[in-house]
Formats: C-alpha cells, structure tokens, sequence
C-alpha cells in the first residue's frame, strides 16, 4: 500500500529531488507550498510546474505573510549577499535566514499531513551545502518530530508522523546525481534569492552553491543566469 506523504515543495532543487525520491519510495505526493512572501516569489510558480511535471495527487499553495515579522534579506529590505566564499557562507548565519520558517512550514505540513491521512513528510534539508541554518540540521528534525508526536491528534492516537530529510547527508553534488538518475525536471526548478524576474542572478549564496555543485556533478545547469 502506498503511504500518503505531504512534500515541503518550494519549487527550488533540493526540494524537487526530495518529491522525486519521495514518489520513488512509492509515496503518494502531496505537494505543500508556502507563499510567505519571499522576494523570489517565482519559486511557487517553479513548484506548480514541478507538481504537475511528477503528477501530485494534491498542491496545495499556502498564503502567509512572513513579511509581517520580517527579520531577512528574503521579506525585508536588507540586501541578499552576493560572491560570498566557501568559508564565508559557513561562518555564520546569513541574513537570508528566515526566523523559524522551517518550524513554521513543518507544523503547517503536519496539519495538512492530519487532514488528508499522511503519516510522512518530506522536506529537503541538508547540512554539508547549506548557508548555516540552524532549522536544517538532524536535532532539528528530530526534535520536531517528538514535538508533532506529543501535539497532535495523530501522535496521541498512535499515528505519528516521520519526518524524512532524504538529502540531510549528501553534497549539492551528489543530490544532483541523484536527480538526474530519478529523470527529476531541473529546467524547471528556481534556486535564486535575488532573481530578475524569472532570470538567476548567478551570485546569491544559493545560485552559488547551485553552480557550484553542477560543476563538481559534471552536468550541465540547464537553466539561465543573468551573470
């Protein structure tokens, strides 16, 4: 029997692999996206492509505000970084941080999972290529998940959720492998925290780190940077 799991789907590349893998793993994919809005808001329009290109049963694309708390370069005027190296981006956490938001999309994610009679959720955290993000880590995760178990309805009738971070371990590199392996539409996928439009700046931490793990993957980026 195929287990219902809701996916954390922002429209980005590791999000896109994680569902890939997910629907792999003989899911039935319930796409999730949150429009919080974050300044490249083409992302919910990328993870809409996404839902239909891998055939999700359901997406649902959420409205919430983060704006109203603010506190990041990605829903407030502060400015995205850009050409930042290696030993820079791993230093400290960046401005790009949203305060709390996987903490916030997971308990949004663990609603839903309720609803619609999910016991997985996928979301695509990874600690070896990320920016610094203290919501991306395996304590993270794994407090969340007693957390949900001691807080919802499904936790206390014996059903708990798991929450799985397939990419948790692996560098940009080897996610990309994978995904081309699961045939996953990356032409499609948006990464950029500062795009024109529907162009790539090519120099944010995330475009950085994107390019970056093409390049050590041998493959072709198939979609366009501004720079």
């Amino acid at each position: 029997m195929n287990h219902r799991a809701v996916v954390l789907a922002s429209g980005g590349l590791d999000s896109t692999v994680t569902a890939a893998i997910a629907k792999q793993e003989g899911c039935e994919l319930f796409f999730l996206t949150m429009a919080y809005g974050q300044r490249h808001a083409v992302e919910v329009d990328r993870a809409r492509q996404v839902a239909a290109a891998l055939g999700v049963t359901n997406h649902l694309v959420m409205s919430l505000d983060l704006r109203a708390i603010g506190g990041s370069a990605l829903t407030g005027p502060a400015a995205v970084p850009k050409n930042r190296p290696g030993e820079e981006r791993s230093q400290s956490i960046p401005v790009t941080y949203v305060p709390s938001r996987n903490l916030i999309f997971l308990s949004i994610a663990a609603a839903h999972a309720e609803v619609v009679g999910a016991s997985l959720i996928y979301f695509g955290a990874n600690v070896l290529d990320y920016s610094g993000y203290p919501d991306c880590r395996p304590e993270f995760i794994r407090a969340f998940e007693a957390v949900v178990q001691e807080g919802t309805k499904a936790g206390m009738e014996g059903s708990p959720f798991h929450v799985r971070a397939p990419l948790l371990m692996l560098t940009k590199a080897d996610i990309i492998l994978k995904g081309i392996e699961l045939h996953v539409p990356f032409h499609l996928t948006h990464s950029c925290y500062d795009p024109a439009g529907d162009l790539a700046c090519g120099r944010c931490d995330s475009c950085v780190i994107r390019r970056e793990g093409f390049a050590k993957a041998g493959v072709v980026d198939p979609i366009a940077y501004a720079i």
